[in-house]
């Protein structure tokens, strides 16, 4: 009789639900039992841990990624007529945010080896138009932060980091969030610190933007109003539930991200020189948080499927360049003029990675892609 093995994830809450459960629980009660659900203590005390574990001044909760960014470029005053670089190679979050306040999305290509955005590219993209470069922390490992920085220093251009994926990233020993103007953060279920629902954050060392940012998020009050508005803003909070609950898993990220580059670390061992099978370049100044675990091979879509069969979940980020997307059709580019970005969409694979990985089910995946790659199991 055969044993029907478990299947395995691309990421698995659940696991990470079970082992915080009676500390979520907890908190959770006691969000309820105090009635704080818009604004609060649970909200104040997030905000100040996380700029803390950041180390950077000031951080605002707001109520999701998306618009972590759109607040960022209005509170910077960019909006028509103003261009803004951004990544060809990431999430639409980071290029609709950009649309959505007026502005003009400018794409630039990715390194041709760790899918960052180039800053050659960025080069080639400034105009007179420019205003801004947002760098995306890809896959939590940080972006080229000296050339970008020396580039938008250049031309009077302001640098905001996307971190959505590099919670407590490091550049050259220093957190991400603390080389731009501001950085944003997504705390979406499946991020490394992951809210139960939509959740995100501003961070910043800029008091006066800091100021600026908690106004436009919360209808254009300042801190403590409530029919006081000074200008017209958005209705974008953090509520308390999920505040209440990221200071709960906060406490665990630093472990967490300890868990992660140790299984990265045994991916890179049992990959390198794996047939057909192409690793990410580990560079020691950027140091990563694994937020995924991405392969090249330019049999990917036959790769995902052997995996589909052995039980083991792998995904693409991204499948679609975003100029290729229909949403930008009105832009006419082709994958000539990002020839990294058309490359990569399809040959990228992610493998399961997270916390509760077990060291068997880590021997299953590397197994698989062994096999399939016609190399012997480990």
């Amino acid at each position: 009789m055969t044993i029907q093995q478990k299947n395995i994830p691309l990421v698995d809450l659940g696991a990470q639900y079970r082992s915080i459960k009676t500390e979520v629980d907890t908190v959770i009660a006691n969000v309820l039992e105090h009635s704080a659900f818009i604004g609060g203590t649970f909200v104040q005390q997030f905000e100040e841990e996380f700029a803390k574990a950041q180390d950077v001044k000031y951080c605002v909760g707001v109520g999701n990624g998306t618009d972590a960014i759109i607040i960022v470029l209005k509170a910077l005053g960019i909006g028509v007529g103003d261009e803004v670089i951004i990544p060809a190679n990431s999430f639409i979050a980071t290029s609709e945010a950009v649309t959505a306040c007026g502005a003009s999305v400018v794409f630039a290509d990715c390194g041709s080896a760790d899918y960052c955005i180039s800053p050659e590219s960025i080069a080639a993209k400034i105009t007179i138009r420019t205003k801004a470069v947002v760098a995306v922390h890809l896959y939590g490992q940080p972006a080229q932060m000296d050339e970008i920085i020396a580039l938008t220093k250049k031309h009077n251009l302001f640098l905001i980091e996307d971190s959505a994926q590099a919670h407590l990233a490091e550049y050259k020993g220093k957190k991400v969030g603390n080389f731009g103007i501001a950085a944003t953060f997504s705390f979406y279920p499946g991020k490394n610190l992951g809210s139960y629902g939509d959740a995100g954050a501003i961070v910043t060392n800029d008091e006066a933007l800091a100021v600026r940012c908690r106004m436009l998020a919360n209808h254009g009050r300042a801190k403590g109003e409530k029919y006081d508005h000074h200008i017209e803003g958005y209705n974008s909070r953090l509520d308390g539930l999920q505040a209440a609950i990221l200071s709960v898993k906060l406490k665990h990220l630093s472990e967490w991200t300890k868990k992660r580059r140790a299984v990265a670390q045994r991916y890179d061992e049992e990959f390198r020189g794996m047939k057909d099978l192409g690793i990410f370049p580990r560079v020691a100044e950027r140091e990563s948080v694994y937020h995924l675990y991405v392969v090249r091979t330019k049999k990917r879509d036959a790769l995902r499927e052997y995996l589909k069969a052995q039980g083991i979940e792998a995904g693409i980020h991204y499948p679609i360049g975003l100029p290729f997307l229909e949403a930008y059709k009105r832009l006419g580019h082709t994958p000539a003029d990002f020839p990294h970005t058309a490359q990569f969409q399809n040959e990228i694979l992610s493998l399961p990675i997270y916390p509760e990985l077990t060291t068997e089910d880590q021997s299953r995946i590397i197994n698989a892609c062994a096999e399939f790659c016609e190399n012997k199991t480990v």
